[in-house]
């Protein structure tokens, strides 16, 4: 197929690669990818709860391409290029400072000449039409259709006018993931920053267990969670190895090491209040709890079983249910995916934290990185939240502890004694998997096989 040119085999991920620093560092790399790798592949570009009304709209920019993304009725979506066809003057503008422009129309108007368009992207006014003697007909004055789908509660995107479906593109994500229900969560916070690292690196920060130990070392007192990586084709997940007892804990339930009591709600406490995500505080309270309902030397196994039974007894009074997801499931699908190329998701039965990263501009140096934590909520409550930029000491601590990782990463990999990343095989395989499929499309940086 186009968008899957016939180059080398892959190397084997199951042995060590050595990753080319070019796809990090170089200029030409960066520039290419734009027509190689963003106009050929499925983007999330939003959520579907954020166009509620026909007429609400979103515009979503991946380097010099813009789509803006509108609701034409109760149950269709329609994108197009936000380019006006006649001079090229965006359609919408975003507002200094914002991450993307959102909004209310009946249509769009160009600020520059007064070309109007239908929200379905129909041409409906050309001023002095006739001045073209009949040239501007066959479609030839609407916007530029943008092919555009959903899944999982999110809006997808495809520049590409003749590529695959969002369904074939997605592989094993919907079997894996639609148990969890993750159209059902509403964001709890969402942030974006303008950050000091290709989008490559920002997103092998969060794909793999590997860095926790170091990056991340008040996570120890609480246990030793070794991490697996796979890949599935084009995406790939990341889990924890569990005892046959906990598979449960394989997923973001999960409780700490001694007096499994205490040191769950000092993990559930240190979770909330440094990292923000993972959790809920349903299930910090519930947590807090267990000291009081549980006597002392109760097995690890049982201490998880009754804190997630309370936990989701609790959520269910004030009106939360949560799926029920079979444990062998939960230890099958892991912790998160990330979705090919840009894109994570780290589900659980009543929370998700998710990451995306894209260029900024052409620049190999710079990144727009966001995260959101969606849980959810009682019917109504759901929090109103907006994309906020935040400046990096502002985020939560633990993800503060990444983002040093980040920038320092960037700059190393100018380094002349940087030979190129050499991911683990089994912990960090998700960053082979990313180069492995991104050589594939860009026909350069084919990870190397190391004996």
């Amino acid at each position: 197929m186009a968008h899957e040119p016939q180059i080398a085999p892959a190397a084997d991920l199951a042995k060590s690669v050595l990753v080319p620093a070019e796809a990090y560092v170089s200029p030409e790399y960066a520039r290419a990818e734009q027509d190689r790798l963003w106009r050929k592949v499925w983007l999330q570009a939003g959520r579907v709860e954020d166009l509620v009304a026909t007429g609400d709209f979103i515009t979503y920019d991946i380097g010099p391409d813009s789509v803006v993304i509108v609701r034409t009725g109760p149950d269709s979506l329609r994108a197009h290029h936000n380019v006006c066809p006649h001079r090229g003057r965006r359609l919408v503008d975003t507002p200094p400072g914002a991450r993307n422009a959102q909004g209310q129309a009946r249509g769009f108007i160009c600020g520059y000449h007064g070309w109007s368009f239908g929200l379905d992207g129909a041409n409906t006014h050309v001023p002095q039409e006739d001045d073209w003697q009949g040239a501007l007909c066959n479609g030839r004055a609407d916007l530029t259709p943008v092919r555009v789908d959903t899944w999982g509660g999110w809006i997808w995107i495809s520049l590409d006018p003749e590529g695959e479906s969002l369904e074939a593109y997605l592989g094993v994500l919907p079997e894996m993931l639609d148990p969890y229900r993750l159209q059902d969560m509403r964001a709890r916070w969402r942030k974006w920053i303008v950050f000091e690292c290709n989008w490559k690196v920002a997103m092998e920060a969060f794909c793999e267990t590997y860095h926790v130990a170091t990056t991340h070392p008040e996570f120890n007192a609480f246990g030793q969670f070794r991490g697996w990586a796979r890949q599935e084709g084009l995406h790939s997940h990341i889990g924890y190895e569990t005892a046959k007892d906990r598979e449960e804990d394989a997923g973001k339930l999960r409780v700490g090491t001694g007096d499994a009591r205490l040191s769950t709600a000092e993990m559930q406490r240190f979770t909330w209040e440094n990292a923000n995500t993972n959790t809920t505080m349903t299930m910090v309270r519930a947590a807090e709890r267990l000291a009081q309902e549980l006597p002392e030397g109760t097995p690890p196994a049982q201490v998880s079983a009754h804190w997630i039974a309370a936990s989701r007894r609790d959520d269910a009074a004030r009106g939360v249910d949560w799926p029920v997801v079979a444990p062998a499931h939960t230890a099958k699908a892991g912790t998160a995916w990330q979705v090919f190329p840009n894109f994570q998701i780290g589900q659980a039965v009543n929370n998700m934290l998710c990451y995306a990263a894209r260029p900024y501009g052409s620049d190999p140096d710079r990144c727009i990185f966001e995260a959101a934590v969606y849980e959810l909520y009682p019917e109504g409550e759901a929090p109103e939240t907006a994309w906020t930029y935040t400046e990096p000491h502002e985020w939560p601590p633990v993800l503060q502890q990444d983002f040093g990782n980040m920038a320092a990463v960037q700059q190393g990999m100018k380094s002349a004694g940087f030979r190129g990343a050499q991911p683990n095989p089994y912990m960090e395989r998700a960053v082979a998997s990313l180069h492995t499929n991104l050589a594939r499309y860009m026909q350069a940086g084919m990870p190397e096989a190391q004996d």
